[in-house]
């Protein structure tokens, strides 16, 4: 991530014909114990999470490499800070894959089965927080049109759902008919994750996509697209 950005980054002020640069990190830029939801300026203000601290590092050295060239060469970079994001052409492998799209495979091959259950890890209570893909291809054009400033901006849907409500959301889209059943012993992760997107918000933007009808959308795209690919 770095090799990549750096390179991208200088290239685009060098080459002279770049009027305008966004620059895309992720909500894991945050300390591990921020403020909820986290507002932009809670950027370097305590320890990250050690599981993907690297990543964060990576991040947060692009944002200040746009701040760097916009202070310094008067660069129109700008850097946007996308909460957890789903949707079509989401990564579905088996074992890297994120939260939502793991669901949905699990769920998918337990009825696919006819399995009695799907286990799932954790007690269910942590709170998550979930952006359609689509919805920020539009935040990105909104604000390469609307925002030219020095700090970062957060993308989020501005709503939680806990991963219980999430899982049996994702059952009944899916269609699994079994039991759904909760491992304790198994670690919850973070009890909350919410982006404080007020900033974005009062710009004029907001997100379109319910969750509900993004899921659908995304579970019709893995069935015609991973599943018919298998086939």
């Amino acid at each position: 991530n770095l090799q990549i950005q750096t390179n991208v980054v200088d290239a685009a002020l060098k080459c002279g014909s770049v009027r305008k640069l966004l620059f895309l990190g992720s909500s894991c830029i945050y300390p591990k114990f921020a403020p909820q939801p986290i507002p932009e300026n809670s950027l370097l203000s305590g320890p990250l999470e050690p599981t993907n601290e690297w990543y964060a590092v990576a991040k947060i050295a692009g944002i200040k490499m746009c701040q760097a060239y916009r202070i310094q060469h008067g660069f129109d970079a700008i850097s946007a800070m996308p909460t957890n994001l789903y949707g079509p052409q989401d990564n579905f492998h088996p074992e890297n894959s994120h939260v939502l799209p793991a669901l949905i495979r699990r769920f998918h091959e337990a009825k696919a089965s006819n399995a009695a259950e799907v286990v799932v890890w954790g007690t269910g209570s942590p709170l998550r927080e979930f952006l359609h893909v689509d919805d920020l291809a539009d935040a990105v054009i909104f604000l390469m049109d609307h925002y030219s400033g020095l700090e970062h901006v957060n993308v989020g849907s501005g709503s939680e759902v806990t991963i219980k409500e999430l899982a049996e959301l994702v059952k009944e889209v899916v269609g699994f008919q079994g039991k759904l059943v909760w491992d304790s012993s198994k670690p919850d992760g973070t009890p909350r994750k919410l982006m404080d997107s007020s900033k974005i918000q009062e710009m004029g933007w907001k997100p379109k996509v319910p969750l509900k009808e993004g899921l659908v959308e995304t579970y019709k795209w893995y069935v015609e697209n991973v599943i018919s690919a298998k086939k």
